[in-house]
């Protein structure tokens, strides 16, 4: 099973109730803040109901490699990197479908920085003038947001 990562581009002011409430399901309560959920199709159905304030796409296993080893929090708000956790099986588990991040005590959502560089495009235009929606390139969004 693939995975997609979803990631908060634009503000909550202005946002609608029932995207709102959508956005609040998927754990996106603020802006820069990114997910990374199964390919299901409920799942999309939310996504594509917010897709004017995210951008999404399939994240490859170097880029989810590198988000939790950067971002990723475990209890005590301490970085995963302090914490010692054989990651290489966890990725093997968690792409497969078997594992998720509540097993390994993983908070379910990562905060980023806006990305190093700008964003190059609108960020109220869909793809290809702008980020949000599905965007082909969003493993290379994450890396500049890192």
């Amino acid at each position: 099973m693939s995975k997609i990562v979803v990631i908060r581009i634009r503000g909550t002011v202005g946002v609608r109730d029932n995207i709102r409430q959508t956005l609040d399901l998927l754990r996106l309560r603020r802006r820069f803040v990114c997910i990374v959920v199964d390919d299901t199709k409920e799942i999309i159905g939310m996504i594509k109901k917010s897709k004017d304030y995210v951008s999404y796409g399939k994240i490859d296993k170097e880029t989810l490699k590198l988000l939790i080893m950067k971002r990723g929090k475990i209890p005590g708000n301490k970085f995963l990197a302090e914490g010692g956790i054989q990651l290489e099986t966890f990725l093997n588990d968690f792409v497969e479908g078997k594992k998720s991040f509540n097993d390994l005590g993983i908070k379910p959502f990562f905060r980023l920085h806006p990305p190093r560089g700008g964003f190059k495009k609108s960020v109220k235009g869909a793809w290809p003038k702008g980020i949000l929606g599905l965007n082909p390139k969003i493993n290379d969004l994450v890396k500049k947001m890192l």
